[in-house]
């Protein structure tokens, strides 16, 4: 049977809805069912307004899937008030895409769907909606019950970003920097490469957090006091190189000498991360007991309904998700005939 992966429908104010029915046609080939989670009328509402027409179904379980034919799109109907608005954070659009969301995740936890691809929400509208979460991440970490790690992935250039922290002010960052949890992101990074990425002896660079990751303790004293105490205790189980300067390190391109970056904060992985791999970079969390994609933009709302988006990020997030669902199941055979 064909890995089933379920795309989200996002905030519907956004571009999420033009991506996915944009991106559908393109992705008849992939050795995947493809399910979209969400609501049909403004589906069907979208696709008249932007001229992308598409065949859909609405179905009410993935048993069904096996009776629906592969040029169709099938739609697990989340049924809701929210309508399109385009452009304007609202409430109930936040909260239709959160619903969205967790029965989509709740049909991978129960081992129903393979994957999870999240077209892109916005925090404000989740949190007029009452949602107590930051994004998906953090929701997706809650429903599971684990700890993840936020990566960018850049497939074409073998770029691959992952966060130290994510959502976190500036001013919190470095209290929430601790061996331990610079333990916790190393393991489960290298987890991930090794297992689903392939790679048997993963590379792996490690950022500083202050400006010239602080020359010594003049700028800063993370670096002293922490990290590198950290890292060199780690360096005897894991290939770990830096601490490197942001700037330099992305400047001079040394990134194209390793399998993975570990950046302390958000924007010092993703703005350059962005800059180089905008419209082809995916995010990926790991840590999760299924596979779960998104493009690596967001919402999108001062072009939303123009018809103007591009779908590359949601193509490249979908097949990785499959490439990263069949390396899954590839892991667990190896060590099924191992423990034979």
């Amino acid at each position: 049977m064909m890995p089933i992966i379920l795309l989200t429908q996002g905030d519907i104010n956004g571009i999420g809805t033009e991506i996915i029915l944009k991106s559908f046609p393109k992705l008849l080939r992939l050795k995947a069912r493809l399910c979209a989670v969400g609501s049909l009328r403004e589906f069907q509402h979208q696709s008249k307004h932007l001229n992308l027409p598409v065949s859909f179904v609405r179905i009410e379980s993935l048993s069904e899937l096996e009776h629906v034919p592969s040029s169709t799109l099938p739609v697990l109907d989340i049924s809701h008030k929210a309508k399109t608005h385009f452009g304007n954070i609202r409430a109930d659009a936040g909260d239709l895409a959160m619903i969205a969301i967790e029965r989509a995740a709740t049909l991978c936890l129960e081992k129903q769907a393979d994957a999870l691809v999240t077209a892109p929400i916005h925090k404000e509208a989740i949190a007029k909606a009452g949602w107590k979460f930051e994004g998906h991440t953090d929701f997706l970490a809650h429903l599971s019950n684990k700890n993840v790690q936020m990566m960018l992935v850049d497939e074409r250039s073998k770029l691959r970003v992952a966060l130290a922290t994510v959502h976190v002010p500036l001013a919190k960052v470095s209290e929430r920097l601790t061996a331990q949890s610079i333990e916790e992101k190393v393991r489960m990074l290298h987890d991930a490469l090794k297992q689903e990425f392939g790679i048997p002896t993963p590379r792996i660079a490690v950022l500083g957090l202050n400006p010239h990751a602080s020359d010594g303790g003049i700028i800063g004293n993370e670096e002293e006091t922490m990290l590198k105490p950290t890292l060199k205790r780690l360096k005897r189980k894991f290939h770990l190189e830096g601490i490197f300067a942001a700037d330099g390190f992305f400047g001079a391109k040394m990134y194209q000498h390793y399998d993975a970056v570990l950046a302390m904060y958000h924007d010092q992985g993703l703005i350059p991360f962005k800059m180089l791999a905008f419209e082809t970079g995916v995010n990926v969390t790991l840590g999760l007991p299924f596979v779960r994609t998104s493009p690596d933009h967001g919402t999108a709302f001062d072009i939303a309904g123009k018809g103007i988006a591009h779908d590359t990020s949601f193509i490249s997030a979908t097949k990785l998700a499959l490439k990263l669902v069949q390396a899954r199941k590839q892991a667990k055979m190896e060590r099924e005939v191992t423990l034979t």
